[in-house]
C-alpha cells in the first residue's frame, strides 16, 4: 500500500513522530534541534513557528533515520494495525 503524496507537517507534528520512533532531542542551537536514537540514528529538525516542514524535508528526515517517508508517517506499530 502506498501513501502517495506526503503532506507538509508542522515541526511539532514531526517532533511527535520522532519521539514515537524512539528518538530524543539531544540539543538545540537556534532553530535547529538535533534528534538521536539509542542505536545511533540521528537527524536535524528545523523549528520555525507558523511554518510547515516540506514534504522534501520529511523525506530527508525519514532517510536520515533509515526508513521511508510512508513508514515514518504511519508511526511505530503500524504493521501490527495492518495485520
Amino acid at each position: 500500500m502506498t501513501m502517495g503524496r506526503i503532506p507538509p507537517l508542522s515541526s511539532r507534528e514531526v517532533a511527535v513522530l520522532l519521539r514515537a520512533w524512539g528518538l530524543q532531542m539531544v540539543r538545540q542551537r537556534g532553530s535547529h534541534q538535533q534528534w538521536r536514537h539509542a542505536d545511533g540514528r540521528q537527524t536535524t529538525l528545523s523549528v520555525h513557528p507558523g511554518r510547515d516542514i516540506s514534504p522534501i524535508l520529511i523525506q530527508q528526515i525519514a532517510k536520515d533515520i533509515a526508513m521511508d517517508a510512508e513508514r515514518f508517517l504511519a508511526g511505530p506499530g503500524s504493521a501490527e494495525r495492518q495485520a
